[in-house]
């Protein structure tokens, strides 16, 4: 097992630039993800971290060791692909144990390890089958038996879930978090799946233009957006955004926006009058009674409750939660209003970074447990 860490690495292709100052602290043993939109960097700091992109500046190290310029087969990692790339002409097998014969295992010797990493993966049965004979389930637990037979230091996971369909991801979702409980290792995944990163990850590591915008754990990252844009992309359905002006009236911060004025609870130091924005999460809306005069446009009906979209004003929309016994119509008049517990604030732009203090509080070293 090795910790990896990136410290201000930057990767550029011409005059663009992919991943921008990076650093991350990834723990040994710690599964993280890098998540966010299509062409944010994630890929790319993979590639980086797999040998198969070189950084332009700054260091790349696993444990102790600065691998910049060290080729992929010396890094000691596995990486698992989205497509994942097994042989067709050989068995199961024969692919999982491919790697052990690249590295001049002993036949005896292969032979054991496949058989030992089959069993935890559930294939045995399918030891002799092509890859054509297998679903894309079976087709995934190859691609990770083929990485895991090799026991490397860091495990790097690309998408690996992307072409199964949803309730084949979930249980492969649910496989990926027991193995990496058994097996301790150091693992980096890369999705654009909130719902993966939020289930699988110990920190999950937020990327968008190539910068990263968040380093956490994943209830801090719902709970503690570090900014507008985290604040928007995680969440599904996202984070209602309101951009308004804030100002002081003594002690008391005041937020305005549709017409409103909302006290502004628990600002930090960096708050100052002027342009800013209020986020809520469609949970912290209630719809039925309040201040806030809307008529409905959308219901989504998801069984266990009703995703409702209202529009206030000309235009504006707000997407609020409610129980499933309560079904709204298209056109109806409703008010509603915002749990002032539940609002996070924000500089202006949209990068703008959250002026509310921190949630929670570190606990003083000789009182933790």
């Amino acid at each position: 097992m090795a910790n990896v860490i990136f410290a201000n690495v930057q990767k550029e292709f011409g005059s663009f630039t992919a991943v921008g100052d990076l650093n991350l602290n990834i723990r040994t043993g710690e599964f993280i993800s890098l998540l966010g939109p299509s062409g944010c960097g994630k890929t790319t700091t993979l590639r980086m971290l797999a040998g198969l992109e070189f950084p332009t500046s700054g260091e790349i190290r696993i444990g102790e060791r600065v691998v910049n310029d060290v080729p992929p087969g010396q890094r000691d990692i596995a990486m698992v692909f989205q497509s994942y790339a097994l042989y067709p002409h050989m068995s199961v097998g024969q692919n999982i144990a491919y790697p052990l014969k690249k590295r001049g295992v002993p036949k005896a010797e292969r032979s054991t390890m496949v058989n030992k990493t089959a069993e935890m993966l559930q294939l045995t049965p399918l030891l002799h089958r092509k890859p054509k004979e297998l679903s894309g389930g079976q087709q995934q637990r190859v691609a990770l038996g083929r990485a895991l037979v090799r026991d490397p230091k860091v495990f790097l996971l690309d998408e690996p879930l992307s072409n199964l369909d949803a309730k084949l991801r979930g249980h492969m979702r649910a496989e990926l978090i027991e193995l990496h409980q058994r097996l301790g290792r150091t693992m980096v995944y890369v999705t654009h799946d909130q719902l993966e990163a939020m289930t699988m990850s110990d920190r999950i590591a937020v990327m968008e233009s190539g910068k990263l915008q968040q380093f956490a754990p994943p209830q801090d990252v719902y709970r503690e957006p570090a900014n507008r844009f985290v604040a928007s992309f995680i969440g599904t359905p996202g984070m209602n955004i309101m951009d308004g002006t804030l100002r002081n009236e003594g002690d008391a911060w005041i937020f305005d926006a549709l017409g409103i004025s909302f006290q502004a609870r628990n600002l930090g130091p960096d708050a100052l009058p002027g342009n800013a924005a209020m986020g809520v999460r469609p949970e912290g809306i209630s719809i039925g009674s309040g201040p806030i005069q809307a008529v409905v446009q959308l219901v989504e009906q998801t069984g266990h409750e009703n995703i409702v979209v209202v529009r206030v004003g000309e235009n504006f929309r707000i997407t609020g939660r409610t129980a499933a016994d309560r079904v709204w119509q298209a056109g109806e008049s409703v008010q509603l209003s915002i749990n002032p517990e539940q609002a996070h604030f924000f500089a202006e732009g949209p990068k703008g970074a959250r002026l509310n203090r921190p949630m929670r509080l570190e606990i003083p070293k000789e009182t933790k447990q």
